[in-house]
């Protein structure tokens, strides 16, 4: 787990944090855990994310605890409007990230929920990130990168890229797809970037349950490996 808090609060509050700032919409919540991520905006599964509804299913289970507020999606598609760029400046897509489980991550200096959540997404990669497996944070604030880049040196994140988007686009995406209500967005892609799941809100990443939910998104070889891989250190 990690101990450096930049606000001093432990992870277990994050959700707390989250519901007094207005981060999270309470109604637009409610709709989405009740229906499922996908329904009621027009999309079909594609043929390639057909295997992903399974997965989907399956790591239903596993949204318990510290990530409770991850709802699997009903309709697993690919996500092809999702632009930003990448650590050098160079526009990219999910595609990029072909071959890897993905924790995809939209966050902003400005929002609290994000800055206290991102010294537990830094520790998800450090232990976890492979070549099955990464975790990418997209930040959203306006303006050049030179804010976001302080503050993750500020709070000694040293696993992450910085992954930008300055006009706000990526979230307007989501937002459009009935996925993201506020700040912090985070999803979660199989190795074929197709949707498994999503949450509005923040969570503790470094915890055993997220680890648990990574795992069984990762699938059972992968995360054997993975696991061994572990081990070894």
């Amino acid at each position: 787990m990690t101990t450096r808090k930049p606000f001093g609060l432990p992870s277990v509050k994050l959700i707390a944090i989250a519901a007094v700032a207005g981060v999270v919409a309470g109604a637009a919540a409610v709709y989405v855990k009740e229906t499922g991520i996908g329904n009621g905006i027009g999309d079909t599964a594609s043929a390639e994310c057909s295997l992903a509804r399974d997965r989907a299913a399956n790591l239903t289970p596993l949204m318990k605890g510290q990530v409770a507020a991850m709802v699997a999606a009903n309709q697993p598609r690919k996500l092809t409007a999702v632009t930003f760029n990448g650590p050098d400046g160079t526009a990219m897509t999910l595609d990029h990230f072909a071959g890897k489980t993905v924790l995809l991550n939209l966050w902003a200096t400005w929002c609290v929920p994000c800055r206290e959540e991102m010294p537990a997404l830094n520790a998800l990669e450090k232990g976890m990130g492979s070549d099955k497996f990464q975790v990418v944070p997209v930040n959203i604030d306006t303006g050049d990168e030179e804010k976001p880049k302080a503050f993750l040196n500020e709070i000694g994140v040293d696993a992450l890229q910085l992954y930008r988007d300055n006009t706000i686009g990526v979230f307007n995406s989501l937002k459009k797809e009935g996925l993201a209500f506020g700040l912090p967005v985070t999803l979660l892609l199989d190795d074929k970037g197709c949707l498994i799941s999503a949450m509005n809100g923040p969570a503790a990443w470094d915890s055993e349950d997220a680890k648990a939910l990574i795992k069984g998104a990762i699938g059972p070889k992968a995360g054997r490996d993975l696991s061994d891989s572990l081990d070894a250190l």
